[in-house]
């Protein structure tokens, strides 16, 4: 059984989802970033975290791209143009979408308070405003990477959520139908449950 040390409000959300996606058996063991409960298995006390066979995984792309990979499911195969192409998407949905979220979080909460720059959030959410509709026209598939299902759907996702509590407001009516579709799905519906 896998152990999955995080939160359901953290990026742990998107791995305990491909879980359920692969329907596979975890246990979910609820940390902050730099609780004791996760310092004591990853020195850098951030989550979410999978313990495996003993060893401790970090980063959820990371995490989920290894559980795709052993389970053989949620990406292409190693090697593949169409691997290629998802791994594309999913550095992009990374460096343009995520990376801005987590620079707004960074001056909203996550640095000291004499560190932050709320000036900064305007222009982020501009960006953001702006990549996530530059996205919505690479996407010419059912999904974000194909016509499957993958772990570019799940950080999407779980990205786009994270605007509404962000207050990160996009106006692609093509991607709120996505988003709205992706959050349908049975395994979501799950985790959303458990929350």
């Amino acid at each position: 059984m896998y152990e999955v040390f995080g939160t359901l409000t953290s990026r742990a959300f998107r791995v305990v989802w491909a879980l359920e996606e692969l329907n596979l058996p975890y246990e979910l063991i609820k940390a902050k970033p730099h609780d004791s409960v996760i310092t004591a298995v990853s020195a850098a006390g951030k989550v979410p975290a999978l313990r495996v066979d003993g060893e401790v995984l970090t980063d959820s792309t990371a995490i989920m791209t290894y559980l795709a990979d052993k389970h053989g499911s949620l990406l292409a195969s190693s090697g593949t143009l169409e691997r290629a192409k998802q791994d594309a998407m999913v550095h992009a949905i990374i460096d343009e979408i995520d990376a801005v979220l987590w620079a707004g979080a960074r001056h909203s909460f996550v640095l000291p308070k004499e560190q932050r720059v709320p000036e900064v959030k305007e222009s982020l959410k501009w960006e953001f405003n702006r990549n996530v509709s530059r996205l919505a026209e690479r996407i010419t598939t059912p999904f974000a990477a194909g016509e499957t299902f993958t772990i570019a759907d799940i950080l999407l996702t779980h990205c786009l959520n994270w605007s509404i509590s962000a207050k990160f407001d996009y106006e692609s009516v093509k991607m709120q139908a996505y988003a709205k579709e992706m959050r349908a799905r049975p395994a979501f519906q799950r985790v959303r449950a458990l929350a």
